[in-house]
């Protein structure tokens, strides 16, 4: 396997998220969290039920913006930029998968694949459409290109979002319980092609679970409790 980039590709410094700000009932959530992603961790995010990890996700992805500190992604500081900018980096930089997959039904599995890049650029250009017909292959969905959702096991259903999330290329995968509605062997294979994505693609990966035996597997484990970060472990290869 070829060696991989190994830069910076989020970076969280002083950061703190609140609600209900200037009220009285103002709380804050996430307190002064500082950490580094790179193109190489494999990580899990755990915590009990009320740590924050939600929030946390909320602001990994640009979909809720910090009331302090800084989120800088692939070196672009992103606290300040207009809604715009954030929509346009968290399209090219960022990939989601769920724990439900959120597939659109009319769709069939390689027109679902192919969204993200046609509502970045409208029509589906030739190479769209290989682009997303070669990642359907990759994660053993090649003969099913043409199913609509419906037509798809659970298991198969999850593997054309992650296609999905993975067909812009992101630097980073943010994967939230992604096998939690699924039974213990086909969440197995799901994790096996975040790790494969992993390390082919130089896609940083960063799994919310609740399942020790996939925290257990992850190469890095960052635990949350109480809003802050309590531990950030690497296991060595």
């Amino acid at each position: 396997m070829p060696e991989r980039d190994d830069e910076e590709v989020l970076r969280l410094t002083g950061l703190r998220k609140s609600y209900n700000v200037g009220l009285p009932t103002e709380v804050e959530v996430l307190h002064g969290l500082d950490l580094s992603i790179r193109r190489h961790d494999f990580a899990a995010l755990i915590g009990p039920s009320g740590s924050g990890k939600s929030t946390l996700l909320n602001v990994l992805g640009l979909l809720d913006s910090p009331t302090a500190g800084e989120l800088t992604l692939l070196g672009n500081p992103t606290r300040e930029l207009d809604d715009e900018a954030r929509t346009a980096l968290r399209a090219s930089a960022l990939g989601f998968v769920f724990q439900f997959h959120h597939l659109i039904p009319a769709f069939t599995a390689l027109e679902n694949v192919m969204m993200p890049l046609m509502i970045a650029q409208g029509r589906p250009s030739r190479q769209t459409v290989e682009m997303a017909q070669q990642l359907l292959h990759q994660v053993g969905l090649g003969d099913f290109a043409g199913r609509r959702p419906d037509e798809l096991s659970g298991g198969q259903q999850q593997r054309v979002a992650i296609a999905r999330a993975l067909v812009t290329r992101p630097a980073l995968l943010l994967a939230d319980e992604p096998t939690g509605n699924l039974d213990t062997h086909t969440a197995a294979e799901v994790f096996e092609l975040f790790r494969r994505f992993n390390q082919e693609f130089g896609c940083a990966v960063l799994l919310v679970t609740h399942d020790p035996r996939l925290s257990d597997t992850c190469d890095r484990v960052i635990r949350l409790v109480d809003g802050a970060i309590v531990e950030d472990t690497r296991r060595s290869s």
